[in-house]
């Protein structure tokens, strides 16, 4: 009986009061998301400094977009695999994984030229998820702390899909990209092979089926444009192979 008065005692024990204690604990009890949280706004202003390049280097930031990228895919692996085994079993679920394909894309350029269109997609992906958390951290500080970021935060959340939507059309328009590249000596032959590898597995991706419903619009769209009447036959013939390509690329899911 005791037991029981104590455990009732420390159930209905007082919350911590919204307020800098709050974020404090949460920011103990959430490390990693804390951490990735972080990086993420360190991503989000080496684009920044890119794009902008005020103070330093446009390549230095250009390059260290894409490692701060790659820290937060790691951080992310850790939290959904954390046990590494050498089996078969653990490469196919690897391999599945979202983060896994990033990490497989910042490797892809990290030796090329700098391009805008590569580090969209990361960009956006920063600014999604770092809002996403940066509402929970200012939930720790009280309902209705820093009403401006929480303005923008919303905003974010809001167009959340066409970011989504967006960051699909970059991953599909950097492969015939990779190709341009090559021809203007910025990147190595075996970049558009690699990459390709990289989109199938966006293509194939079970969390974010946004890549291959994009593609998939695309492909319908060439589709469209070939049975147009106005369309020369020479044209609508190359069009029809590029679909043909592009429907067999395409992974079927049940």
């Amino acid at each position: 009986m005791a037991d029981t008065a104590t455990s009732g005692t420390e159930s209905t024990s007082t919350p911590i009061e919204k307020g800098w204690p709050a974020l404090k604990q949460q920011i103990i009890q959430d490390k990693i998301k804390v951490a990735q949280w972080a990086i993420r706004l360190v991503t989000i202003l080496f684009t920044f400094a890119y794009l902008l390049p005020i103070f330093g280097s446009p390549y230095d930031a250009y390059y260290k977009v894409l490692l701060s990228c790659t820290a937060t895919n790691i951080l992310r692996l850790h939290q959904r695999l954390p046990r590494i085994s050498f089996t078969r079993e653990f490469l196919t679920t690897l391999f599945l994984e979202d983060s896994f394909h990033y990490l497989f894309y910042t490797s892809i350029f990290q030796y090329t030229s700098p391009v805008t269109l590569v580090i969209v997609p990361v960009f956006l992906f920063a600014l999604l998820h770092s809002a996403s958390y940066s509402l929970t951290l200012l939930d720790c500080l009280g309902q209705n702390s820093w009403w401006g970021a929480r303005l923008l935060i919303s905003i974010v959340e809001f167009q959340s899909r066409n970011i989504l939507k967006l960051c699909a059309l970059c991953e599909i328009l950097v492969m015939p990209l990779t190709v341009l590249l090559i021809f203007t000596g910025r990147a190595g032959l075996l970049t558009p092979i690699v990459y390709y590898q990289f989109l199938q597995l966006r293509l194939a991706s079970r969390r974010n089926p946004f890549t291959r419903n994009v593609f998939i619009e695309i492909t319908n769209t060439f589709s469209t444009i070939a049975m147009k009447p106005s369309v020369p036959e020479i044209l609508r013939r190359i069009i029809g192979s590029l679909v043909e390509l592009m429907r067999r690329l395409t992974p079927v899911h049940q």
